[in-house]
């Protein structure tokens, strides 16, 4: 799938909240969609990346960046914020959830 496929919901709850925080992180959320078969699965591939990012090094963290700075407390923070939005999402039956196309 694509990120086009997504519903509002989900494309707002992830997508945009990402791209506030930094262009480089939101790559690595829409490259994620490409894997999934849906967007239950997406919503799901979102979770455990963002626990991957969580753990990551520092070092690892700089290579996602691709070396620009990065406030790393924000970025938590911003994680955070996406967790919840996901659950928020799932709140909604997926029949009800605004097709963005």
């Amino acid at each position: 799938m694509d990120t086009d496929e997504l519903s509002e919901e989900a494309y707002f709850g992830i997508i945009s909240e990402v791209e506030l925080f930094d262009h480089n992180l939101t790559l690595q959320f829409g490259l994620l969609s490409y894997q999934c078969n849906s967007e239950e699965e997406y919503l799901k591939g979102a979770l455990e990346l963002i626990e991957e990012i969580k753990n990551y090094s520092r070092d690892e963290l700089e290579e996602i960046f691709f070396g620009e700075p990065f406030d790393k407390k924000l970025l938590f923070k911003t994680l955070d914020k996406i967790i919840i939005n996901i659950e928020n999402v799932r709140k909604i039956p997926i029949e009800k959830r605004i097709a963005r196309w």
